[in-house]
């Protein structure tokens, strides 16, 4: 037999070992509610002082 053979044994056929169930994709959740009421904060505080909020973002000097 070559070294570059394959030998492919069938598990379904009543072996020892039990099928082994491909692995599964791992899903993110991303926590809604907090994103949700960091952004209805940000709302509100550009409802009532939108032009200083945007002040505050603005670069000086290069920084």
């Amino acid at each position: 037999m070559s070294s570059n053979e394959q030998i492919n044994k069938d598990h379904s056929a009543g072996g020892d070992e039990p099928p082994v169930d491909p692995p599964q994709a791992v899903s993110a959740q991303i926590n809604t509610e907090n994103v949700d009421s960091i952004l209805d904060e940000i709302d509100s505080v550009l409802e009532s002082n939108a032009e200083e909020f945007v002040r505050n973002f603005v670069q000086k000097g290069g920084q």
